[in-house]
């Protein structure tokens, strides 16, 4: 038998994405339910091929304005999937992340058409990285005002963040790593003493509570947890809960991985 008589006689690979089925499956079902929403649905999920497609028409389309279209978006933001393609894995870690850790979300969809959480922003970092630093600008100026996300498109950012509510402010030498749980009205500052690198660099699985603030070039270590209305001032500790003002280790942070075990705080 030929090498080719057997390569033709390979099965072929079923592909299988499992939240882009679920996000279809639950939009048939609200079509359903909700005839009303049947025209929006249809446009923005059924009639999408793939997830990618979704996100990209669904924020175009938010984003849209008379100084910068939606279709120029749009294309911009497929530019962006097509060098790298890795940012449609992304976009389904970090829509996952919010279905498990949010107690109020219980579909796929509900978060897909409303959440402003950090997918919104990643497009303005691949601007960024390519050195159309203006448009990665304006963009982040739209999604502000749009999403009230507010960060900068230097920051590098992990997968499976969690940004709820937003309306937060996040300085430019920021970092995020993964499965970062962030509420809203956060403050990732500057002393406004220094230049250069100065803002704070958020590590895996932290926890940061409503209204903290954090200001100065140090990290927040793996694990932690800044409770809500806390001023910190200092590295803290991986595995530590903090409190106050100005904040002070109060305890460890009863958990030993993600933030995304912490759906109760």
């Amino acid at each position: 038998m030929s090498q080719s008589t057997r390569f033709a006689a390979t099965p072929e690979l079923v592909s299988h994405d499992p939240v882009w089925e679920q996000l279809r499956a639950e939009a048939q079902a609200t079509i359903e339910n909700e005839p009303r929403l049947a025209g929006f649905l249809m446009e923005n999920i059924i009639n999408q091929e793939t997830l990618e497609d979704a996100v990209v028409h669904r924020l175009a389309d938010r984003l849209d304005h008379p100084a910068l279209s939606g279709a120029l978006i749009r294309q911009t933001y497929r530019q962006a999937l097509l060098d790298e393609p890795v940012l449609g894995e992304i976009f389904r870690v970090d829509i996952m992340a919010v279905v498990d850790r949010d107690p109020a979300c219980e579909r796929v969809s509900s978060r897909f058409s409303t959440s402003r959480g950090s997918t919104r922003c990643r497009r303005t970092v691949w601007l960024w990285r390519q050195g159309r630093h203006d448009f990665a600008l304006y963009l982040q100026s739209r999604t502000s005002e749009v999403f009230q996300v507010d960060i900068h498109p230097q920051v590098p950012m992990g997968r499976g963040i969690f940004i709820d509510h937003a309306t937060g402010v996040v300085g430019s030498t920021a970092v995020i790593e993964d499965d970062v749980f962030i509420l809203q009205g956060v403050m990732l500052g500057g002393t406004g003493k220094t230049d250069g690198d100065r803002h704070p660099k958020v590590r895996r699985g932290v926890l940061i509570g409503a209204g903290a603030e954090i200001f100065g070039n140090f990290e927040l270590g793996h694990c932690s947890r800044i409770a809500a209305g806390s001023v910190v001032l200092a590295p803290v500790p991986p595995n530590t809960t903090v409190a106050g003002v100005p904040a002070r280790i109060i305890g460890t942070s009863g958990c030993a991985e993600l933030a995304a075990r912490w759906t109760s705080a």
